[in-house]
């Protein structure tokens, strides 16, 4: 398993190259909003691993299929004891909207104000459509980034690299390698 350069999965050679965190980096912390009256703060889940899933938008078709997905093997990242959210530009009501009309079980996140603040953080966000990428992070029970993977927006990334990850970060003793 080995992270993937986004330049070579690029296809517009004008868009700018985005340049996610590498593994063995310290994961940014964050506080988002999960709802009206609710947050979520990475650091809340130290001492096991997360799963971050950033996609470009709700409801359109390939994030739609990604984050069902994610919602129907859930208990396979809960086997790993890792929980999983999933951030995006969008606002907090349209998050809602999403979430129930698709019944997912894990929290979406508003990186909306200040606008993908934390996409670029990460190193995922594409100034030029004013939207995060769909890249997939597993960062480990210390906050430390053990894998992450930048897929084309167009393509739904699948849940097999992130079970791999977590699969190996087990294996590992809470460790993955930066290039497996």
């Amino acid at each position: 398993m080995e992270n993937i350069d986004s330049s070579a999965v690029r296809k517009d050679p004008s868009q700018k190259v985005s340049k996610p965190l590498s593994p063995g980096t310290q994961a940014p912390d964050f506080t988002l909003r999960a709802g009206k009256d609710k947050t979520v703060k990475l650091s809340d889940f130290r001492g096991r691993p997360v799963v971050i899933a950033f996609y470009p938008a709700d409801f359109s078709p390939v994030c739609t299929d990604q984050l069902a997905l994610y919602s129907e093997v859930l208990q396979e990242f809960q086997r790993y004891d890792a929980a999983v959210i999933a951030i995006s530009v969008d606002g907090i009501w349209s998050h809602q909207a999403f979430s129930k009309s698709r019944n997912l079980n894990f929290p979406l996140l508003s990186d909306f104000e200040p606008k993908g603040e934390i996409a670029r953080a990460y190193g995922v966000y594409r100034e030029k459509d004013g939207m995060s990428e769909r890249a997939l992070f597993v960062i480990d029970a210390d906050g430390v980034i053990r894998w992450s993977y930048v897929s084309p927006v167009h393509v739904n990334p699948g849940a097999e690299g992130i079970l791999k990850a977590l699969e190996d970060l087990k294996a590992r003793g809470g460790r993955v390698a930066a290039t497996v």
